[in-house]
């Protein structure tokens, strides 16, 4: 891709409940996640998550993060697919960049990464990601 992101996200609001239970202390839930963004994205985001626990607390999850906010100096809004799993008190998500999701001067961005956040409030985003010469700042 060619560029290279690191970003902290800070989880400002946490809502989860819980839309089915299912045997032996299995269920799904569903969360919306708020985030404060920090580092080469400056911004905020809110996530949407599908998550799976099962009976040993391990989860898997899915969502899109609605991400808005500034990188490598152009601002506008993009999505991000996620998909992870929690376990050891660690999660861990793949990330894509929702082709033809962003906006603004950041139209055209594309990429992907990873996150991690061991345990706490503060996950850590590295993103690979490329930058439409033809948007931004005219």
């Amino acid at each position: 891709m060619g560029n290279a992101a690191k970003i902290s996200a800070e989880v400002e609001a946490w809502d989860e409940s819980t839309y089915e239970e299912l045997a032996d202390g299995r269920k799904l839930t569903r969360a919306t996640v708020r985030q404060a963004l920090t580092g080469d994205l400056d911004g905020h985001c809110v996530t949407e998550y599908l998550m799976f626990y099962g009976p040993d607390s391990t989860a898997n999850f899915i969502g899109q993060k609605n991400v808005v906010g500034t990188l490598a100096g152009r601002s506008g809004a993009f999505v991000v697919q996620v998909r992870g799993r929690f376990t050891d008190g660690e999660a861990r998500s793949d990330l894509t960049i929702v082709p033809g999701s962003a906006t603004g001067q950041l139209a055209g961005l594309s990429g992907e990464g990873t996150a991690v956040a061991p345990g706490g409030h503060t996950e850590a985003i590295d993103l690979d990601y490329a930058l439409d010469q033809g948007s931004g700042r005219g």
